[in-house]
């Protein structure tokens, strides 16, 4: 761990994150970070705890003359995100987070940086273990599986939670006070097919997309940015229908709440079109790399002879799923009515993957409105069925509705014009934030969702900015000192 990122200011937060970052906490696999908070809870003396899902909650009074104070819930999650640029060698389940500063940027070497939601839950030890900055009571609640399920959230029970007002730490803009945020749901297409003999007389090939900048499926999905296997199935469907290009195997991305960066494909085609194909195939990616040259300046798309596969797909069933990826919506599917330049509804075709007989198409579907939500995966899965696909539409959660009425909002805005001159934009966002979740078994809490400046998050060019966490450390302690007396 370069010591470089312990003498950054503020001292206290990032060391706690330096610690943190020492810990692997990839999703679903959070064991050895629920003992690492548990252990620091109690480290402190304070009331820790895991609830029957694993959250971790730690309690601690309000300091001198603060007693009077509306009790606070401070709330972020301990998983992240893991991914990693193809040529870094890295184990999320053994390693820790190697960082390096990079201007005013905390990066992290060829992985995810882990600033999602790990500052959050930084900052949220650093006011645990203070004994000189004044705060109401605080539970300070660390739930788990936030990035492929939000079961931690799901799980939590009522009446565990003392506080009245959750401050959650868990956005990634600090100009903005989130108060909104967007549902979702998983959206799987399986099936099986026969393998058949690879025919005489092909050319073996291994076609790959990577160099793309990938992100957050819900803040990043507006972009326009590439997606891996949608070009890739691009690509097939070319070879497919003019050369007869045959599968043997796909394998594009990896996260749904990640817009794939790369895809890799096991073809082959006959000899006897070969020449033919490989044209058409430069033309096809020269305008891709078009298409996308802003936005995606790293894009390459390569095709290199490879060992001739043994098995390759039945060309029916190759036809149909070729044709419905294609069909399937990517990206936005609605912008909202109500906020401007919110995306309402989107998709993001986050995993293909297609060997051995059986066929995985993962997507993420997102809304703001459940209505909407629900009318977009129906249309995937009216896709996929087509296709002669199975469905399952799994780990439905809800969004948080917007209230711009909320008292924790006014005093959120009061502190940020004092300290900036200037108005925070009030947003909803595309996103998932665990609110919407916690609001349902704790109804009538006032909500609200901030943090610093964090780019990239999903993807291996995730950075925290060093200035914007000084100016977001600042933010919370004066929110602290200026909770709503009780009624």
């Amino acid at each position: 761990m370069s010591q470089e990122i312990r003498n950054l200011e503020p001292k206290k937060l990032w060391n706690k994150f330096a610690d943190l970052n020492a810990v692997p906490r990839p999703s679903k696999k959070e064991e050895q970070v629920i003992e690492f908070m548990k252990n620091f809870g109690k480290s402190l003396g304070l009331e820790t705890f895991t609830d029957d899902v694993q959250n971790v909650i730690i309690r601690k009074p309000a300091t001198l003359g603060m007693e009077n104070r509306k009790a606070i819930i401070l709330q972020s999650h301990l998983d992240m995100v893991c991914q990693k640029n193809s040529d870094t060698v890295f184990d999320f389940e053994k390693q820790g987070i190697e960082m390096f500063v990079d201007g005013d940027w905390v990066r992290a070497k060829g992985t995810t940086l882990g600033a999602d939601n790990g500052i959050g839950v930084a900052t949220i030890m650093v006011l645990l273990e203070s004994k000189d900055i004044a705060h109401p009571a605080i539970d300070a609640l660390f739930t788990i599986d936030e990035e492929t399920g939000m079961t931690g959230a799901l799980g939590l029970k009522g009446g565990i939670l003392k506080g009245e007002i959750l401050l959650n730490l868990d956005t990634e803009e600090d100009t903005e006070i989130d108060i909104g945020c967007a549902g979702g749901i998983d959206v799987t297409a399986t099936r099986k097919y026969n393998e058949v003999a690879t025919p005489n007389n092909v050319i073996g090939y291994t076609i790959t997309i990577k160099g793309l900048n990938g992100g957050h499926s819900g803040m990043d999905i507006h972009k326009g940015l590439g997606n891996a296997n949608k070009i890739m199935n691009r690509i097939l469907y070319l070879g497919f229908e003019k050369f007869g290009l045959q599968v043997s195997e796909i394998n594009g991305g990896s996260l749904r709440n990640a817009i794939p960066r790369e895809s890799a494909a096991i073809i082959v085609v006959a000899e006897k079109s070969n020449e033919a194909f490989i044209k058409e195939f430069n033309t096809l990616s020269a305008d891709i790399k078009t298409e996308f040259r802003s936005v995606e300046p790293k894009l390459t798309i390569e095709i290199a002879k490879s060992e001739i596969a043994k098995k390759v797909m039945d060309s029916e069933t190759q036809k149909t799923i070729i044709k419905a990826i294609y069909a399937a919506h990517n990206g936005v599917y609605r912008m909202s009515a109500d906020m401007e330049d919110l995306v309402e509804t989107s998709n993001n075709v986050a995993r293909i993957l297609i060997k051995d007989g059986e066929i995985l198409i993962g997507c993420l579907t997102r809304s703001s409105v459940e209505t909407s939500k629900f009318d977009l995966a129906n249309a995937l899965q009216s896709t996929f069925e087509l296709a002669g696909c199975d469905l399952a539409l799994t780990g439905s959660y809800p969004g948080w509705t917007p209230n711009v009425t909320s008292p924790i909002l006014d005093v959120l805005v009061s502190v940020y014009e004092k300290q900036h001159k200037s108005k925070p934009s009030i947003v909803a966002c595309h996103a998932g934030l665990e609110c919407g979740i916690l609001g349902t078994n704790y109804p009538g809490m006032d909500m609200i969702s901030f943090g610093p400046t964090i780019k990239g998050a999903h993807s291996p060019d995730e950075r925290a900015s060093i200035s914007s966490v000084q100016k977001y450390w600042n933010y919370v302690l004066e929110i602290l000192k200026n909770i709503p007396l009780k009624n």
